[in-house]
Formats: structure tokens, sequence, C-alpha cells
């Protein structure tokens, strides 16, 4: 099987609804018109590389999240197994699970690996109009590095 291509800049962001950490539903298109959104897709919660990436924006939020952009990670995690990993690490952003139907938008942003049933590392911004602006994607053992999107939300100003 074909590895997933990801969504390309300049595309539309597939929408989705999914379930947050605490059972909330959460809507990409509720931010259309709203703010910018950085979608962190991440293999596993409670892992060593994907707390270490999730702890850097927490401790850094301000620069991730604000007024102009929100943060939303994803994760093919049980909605429960999510809820565990943000009470332990304090994390103050949505997490959100794509467990059932399994990886579905994972696939749908070109992120979610079939041979282990789980989502790369997938980092897109989308500005207000809901269009990919800026992306990253690292394999599953390589950790990401965020520095060009300060530059990627600068730019979107």
């Amino acid at each position: 099987m074909s590895e997933p291509v990801p969504v390309a800049e300049g595309d539309r962001a597939p929408d989705f609804v999914l379930r947050d950490q605490h059972g909330h539903d959460v809507q990409l298109a509720g931010f259309v018109g709203q703010k910018a959104v950085l979608l962190v897709f991440y293999p596993f919660a409670f892992s060593g590389i994907c707390t270490g990436e999730l702890t850097a924006i927490r401790d850094d939020l301000g620069r991730f999240q604000n007024e102009q952009v929100q943060v939303l990670a994803i994760s093919c995690d049980p909605m429960f197994t999510l809820r565990a990993w943000s009470e332990a690490q304090g994390y103050d952003f949505p997490l959100l699970s794509d467990f059932w139907p399994h990886g579905d938008v994972a696939r749908r942003y070109g992120v979610f690996r079939e041979d282990g049933g789980f989502a790369t590392r997938g980092t897109f911004l989308l500005d207000r109009a809901g269009v990919l602006r800026w992306s990253l994607v690292n394999g599953p053992g390589e950790a990401r590095d965020l520095s060009g999107y300060h530059e990627a939300l600068a730019a979107l100003a």
C-alpha cells in the first residue's frame, strides 16, 4: 500500500468533528472566520516523543495559541486515554480523539499509518478561511521542529 499524501498548501482543509479529552465535540469549521488553527497529529499519548512535543507547546502556549490561533492536537487514542494524559501533563488545549472511525481524520490529512494504526507526526497551519498555509510531516520516530511554524504564523497576520 502506498504512503498517504498530506493535504497540500493552498488546499481547503478537510472539515471534521472529533471529541476532546472532556467528551465535547470540536468541529474544525467552527473556527473558520474566527481563528487560524494549528493541527498537531501525533502517534500515541504517554509516549516519549509525543509527550516532549506537546509539553513544549504547553510550556510556551502563548506562542502557539492565542486570540489569533487555536491549537488542536489529534491522535487515534481513545478519549479517556487523552483525558488521563491531559490531566497528568497539564495540557490546557484540546486533545482530540480520532479513535472511531479509527484514524478517519488522519487519513483525510494523509498522515494515517495503516501498518501501525496510528497518525504520524503531521503539523498543519490553517488560516482563518480554513486553507492550509504551512505544514510539516515527520515519521513516527522523528521529533518535529516547529521553528518554521512561528514564521508561517507571522505571515498570516
